[in-house]
């Protein structure tokens, strides 16, 4: 027989599969450029969809790990959650104490995870305006970057897992490389980032080692030429928006054990954040320039994690909440996004000609 854990991750996966299917089959069977209304439409479908599954969790949280009585749950809350007071010879009130903490673990991480990828977005943006992809095809390349960054966070996230239940030191690690990103993302929060395509090294790969063709042929990601396929820029793009969720994931998933060891809620949380990340892509790309000051709240949000990572054991012996790390987080976004709004970025005027 299946376990609890297997039946509760492939109706996950189940639902998410259905939501893809949906999007890319029925309401999109032709390539187009994606307008404000369509994104905002589909953001609000995902976020709407990941408060549901809070509401789930906070429901029916157990079913995750197929908890059934008091000595399992001890066993699941050693496990995940040391830091939880269960209630004494009370079943049902500990399971409500455990599906409430669940829940506040997925919503904290899930807004942890959301907020850490508007930055990919920002990256996202410079690489297609970087190898001047249309923008009518821009959804299709997302929509399988998305398939593989799924598919990389599984294992990078269940991973992740067992070497920190394995070495506790793990975590320190975690912490010092966090308050590093976060240090360098808030210090180098105002330069210019820039990609040169020919240096880019998912290009250098691949036209060392993959049959490229020269130039972009439409929508397609391969062509056949004189009797060979060879792959068109537009895969290498996808590629290149692979290798960068990659390169973001060594932040972000770190990030969100600080809030949770459990892998099972690591992953609803990332997952809901990647699929929500490509609607917001469209939906934030046209007014990513209001808001200046959220890439420097994003390093401090980073080292405000890192830091909570460096000091877990104090931070568990004085009874720190997941609720606390809740508050900072939402502290931190609305600061950054209300400064922006206050004092935006003044508009450069342009020299005037010389007499």
């Amino acid at each position: 027989m299946f376990s609890s854990e297997f039946i509760f991750f492939a109706g996950f996966i189940l639902v998410i599969s259905i939501m893809l299917l949906l999007d890319l089959g029925v309401f999109n069977k032709k390539d187009h450029v994606v307008k404000f209304g369509e994104a905002a439409a589909w953001t609000t479908a995902w976020v709407a969809l990941a408060i549901v599954f809070y509401f789930v969790i906070k429901t029916h949280g157990d079913l995750v790990h197929g908890v059934d009585n008091y000595a399992h749950l001890e066993q699941i809350k050693d496990k995940y959650a040391p830091h939880l007071k269960l209630i004494p010879n009370d079943f049902e009130g500990s399971l409500g104490v455990y599906r409430k903490n669940m829940s506040l673990e997925f919503i904290t991480g899930y807004l942890l995870e959301y907020a850490l990828s508007v930055d990919n977005i920002f990256v996202i943006i410079l690489i297609f305006s970087s190898f001047g992809v249309r923008p009518i095809y821009y959804k299709k390349v997302l929509f399988w970057g998305v398939l593989g960054a799924i598919i990389m966070r599984f294992v990078f996230i269940f991973v992740g897992s067992a070497l920190i239940q394995r070495f506790d030191w793990i975590v320190y690690i975690f912490g010092l490389l966090l308050v590093y990103q976060g240090g360098k993302i808030f210090f180098e929060g105002g330069e210019e980032e820039k990609i040169d395509p020919a240096k880019h090294p998912v290009v250098k790969f691949a036209s060392k080692y993959l049959p490229v063709f020269p130039r972009y042929v439409r929508e397609h990601f391969a062509v056949k030429r004189n009797g060979k396929w060879m792959l068109t820029p537009l895969f290498v793009v996808v590629l290149i928006v692979e290798f960068t969720d990659l390169i973001f994931a060594v932040d972000s998933v770190p990030a969100v054990f600080s809030v949770t060891k459990d892998p099972y809620v690591v992953f609803f949380s990332n997952i809901f954040a990647i699929m929500g990340l490509r609607s917001m892509f469209f939906f934030l790309s046209n007014i990513m320039g209001l808001f200046r000051f959220l890439k420097y709240g994003l390093g401090v949000l980073l080292v405000f994690i890192g830091a909570k990572m460096l000091a877990h054991v104090y931070l568990e012996s004085v009874g720190f909440q997941t609720v606390y790390s809740l508050y900072v987080i939402l502290g931190i976004l609305a600061i950054s996004i209300l400064a922006s709004v206050v004092f935006p970025e003044k508009k450069k005027e342009p020299a005037k000609a010389l007499r």
